[in-house]
C-alpha cells in the first residue's frame, strides 16, 4: 500500500540550535502490518523522534499523519 507521512514537529532543539517548526512529508509503500507497528511505536514511545534523529535533541510538540494515496493505472 502507497501512504504519505506528514510529520510536524514544533518547539525542537537541533545540534543545540532551536528551531520553531519543522514539516517534512514523503511517501513509502508498507503494508497493513508495517503501518501499524510504526504507529504504535509512534505511540508508546516517548522517544521516538529524538532516537531516530541524528542530532535532534528535543521536541516541544509533535504529529505524524499517515495517509493511504490512491493507487493510478499509470503507477504500474
Amino acid at each position: 500500500m502507497r501512504v504519505k507521512f506528514v510529520l510536524t514537529m514544533e518547539d525542537l532543539v537541533v545540534d543545540d540550535k532551536s528551531v520553531d517548526q519543522v514539516t517534512l512529508d514523503w511517501e513509502e509503500n508498507l503494508d497493513q502490518q508495517q503501518i501499524l507497528e510504526l504507529s504504535h511505536n509512534w505511540i508508546t514511545s516517548k522517544n521516538f523522534l529524538t532516537q531516530r534523529m541524528e542530532g535532534l535533541i528535543r521536541v516541544g510538540e509533535s504529529s505524524l499523519t499517515i495517509e493511504p494515496l490512491e493507487e493510478t493505472e499509470d503507477a504500474y
